[in-house]
Parts: structure tokens; sequence; C-alpha cells
């Protein structure tokens, strides 16, 4: 489902990513869906499709402050969220911030880390701080992580558990280009990167105003019911091992009224529902193994829930 209408300045920041990214623009809907959401977005792709130029163009659309974390296996905590260094001149401890400590984080390759260091980019994530020495400190906002991971290669990975793929709003995948696109890539990127050319379209205290007005969005009642039965279906399904929990219910309610603002709508309808299911949902599931090397995925099981579990008819208006 593709609404024709956007929201005026949203509008703005895709059409700018649009500049960069060449037949993306599904993909830019979806990372904006979650920056607006307050949510965060798994990348899981092969390397060299424009994960990072992806989200280096989002930052630069909304004017934010942009930091690369590059995770390797030799990669400690403090690495991500910072140190406290001893300043004899002043006889204390002054915290110098991690790369953490920015408005939009890539976080790159993220499954090539320990689960300790892993566990320090995820707290920031789920409580929007972090804790060094014993004090707490608050991330700034937007907050927005994108982390990556190749699907390919696994050895010498630390792949995320379950309790950790929960933390993502969405997961997606970004593709090949086909032909035609990536000669316009060729043709684009001969004299000059793109990105560099690319300047802001909306401030940061636009975005976070956005990011308030996406709670405002009315969602029925029959809707919050459609959401929760998609839900306790995937808890029941025959192929399913764990189903999705209550926060895979509100992130999908959340990532329904940012998409619906995107559009620019002030209430969701089931189509918005229907569309973000597969990107919350998925990697909220665990298939069971013998399911799997059957060749089913989570996405396929997604999809026949949605098919299975009746619509509601009832205008999802005040």
């Amino acid at each position: 489902m593709k609404d024709t209408i956007f929201h005026p300045k949203l509008k703005q920041v895709i059409n700018n990513i649009e500049k960069v990214m060449i037949g993306k623009s599904d993909v830019a809907e979806l990372s904006l869906v979650a920056l607006l959401a307050e949510g965060h977005v798994l990348l899981e792709d092969v390397p060299g499709v424009g994960k990072t130029m992806m989200v280096r163009a989002l930052a630069k659309s909304v004017n934010a402050n942009f930091k690369r974390i590059q995770f390797t296996p030799d990669l400690l905590p403090s690495d991500v969220i910072g140190v406290s260094i001893y300043n004899p001149k002043e006889f204390e401890f002054q915290y110098r911030p991690g790369p953490i400590m920015g408005n939009i984080i890539l976080a790159d390759e993220i499954n090539r880390t320990s689960p300790k260091t892993q566990s320090a980019l995820l707290e920031g994530m789920e409580e929007s701080s972090v804790t060094v020495d014993g004090n707490t400190r608050q991330l700034e906002r937007p907050f927005f992580v994108m982390a990556t991971q190749n699907p390919i290669e696994y050895e010498g990975t630390y792949p995320l558990p379950e309790a950790q793929l929960d933390r993502f709003l969405l997961k997606m995948k970004m593709g090949y280009p086909n032909i035609n696109e990536e000669i316009d890539i060729l043709d684009r990127t001969q004299k000059q990167a793109p990105i560099d050319r690319l300047d802001s379209v909306i401030t940061l205290s636009e975005l976070v105003e956005l990011q308030d007005e996406v709670k405002e969005v009315y969602v029925d009642q029959t809707l919050k019911q459609y959401i929760v039965e998609l839900a306790h279906y995937t808890r029941n399904h025959t192929n399913v091992y764990l189903g999705v929990s209550p926060r895979g219910s509100i992130a999908l309610m959340k990532a329904s009224q940012a998409y619906a603002l995107l559009h620019g709508r002030d209430f969701i309808i089931p189509d918005d529902v229907q569309y973000l299911a597969p990107f919350v949902f998925s990697h909220r599931i665990i298939v069971k193994s013998e399911v799997k090397y059957g060749g089913k995925t989570a996405e396929d099981i997604v999809k026949e829930v949605i098919k299975f579990v009746q619509v509601p008819v009832q205008r999802a208006v005040r």
C-alpha cells in the first residue's frame, strides 16, 4: 500500500535521500518511519549495496550529528559509550564521550563484536541513556541507531540473541539495484559522490516536533485489537516456536502511527498495519527448526498470519 500524499516536510526528506539513494524509496520511507517512532533499524544485507550511504543521507537531511561505529572483535564497551579520564590539573575524573553520544548512529557489522560491547549499545537503544563508572548519562533527542550485519559470513561473529533483536523496531534488507538503477548510480558518482552535495531540509527541532506528533496519531480500538490478534496468532502458529511478544505489538502500533504521519494522516488504517507487520514481526519470531529447513521463513509466516486474521471493517477515524 502506497499513499500518493505525503507530509510536506517528510516528503522533502525522502526526496533529499533519493538524490543519493537510487531505487530505494521504500527503504528510505521505512528508515524515516523508525526515526519518527523513536525506534531503531537492523539492516541485514551484503556489503556494497549502500547501507552506510542510506544512514548518512538520512542524517544530513535532518541536520543530525552523525556517528559511525565499526564493530570489531576487539572493540570495548568504553569505545562505544566513552570513558572517564583523570585530569591531574583539576584533580577529578572527566568524562570523554564515546560515539554513541550522537543523534544518528551507524552501528556497522554489529554482529562482529562481543556480546559485552553489543550490550553497551543496546542499553542506549532501550533506555536512551548510558552508564559510565556508575553515572547515568541521558542521550539527546533524537537518538536513532541503524545497525548492519552481513548475512553471508558468520565465521567469527556473535549473532544477536532474540532478546536483543527485539530491541529493533524494524528489520529490513536493501537488495541489489536493477541494471538501469546501477547505471544511474555510476553516472551520479563519476565525478563526485552525491552525498557531498547533500544539504539538510529540516532541522533537528522540527524532527523532534514530528516525533511528538506521531504520539498523537489516532489509533482506533478496532485496530489495537487487530494488532494484538496478529501477535497472538503468531504465538499459536503450528510452525512457530516463539511468537511475537507484547513489545512487538507496541512496536507495530508505533510504527503504524509514524507511517500514517509520513503519509499525511492523523489516524492509522489497516493497510498501515499490514504493510509494516513483516518488517516489525519477522525478527521477533523463532521458526521451528524443521520448518526452517523446509525453506519457510519468518516473513512467510507473518504473511500467512496477515491473510488469516480478519481485517476490521469499521472506519478507523474519530
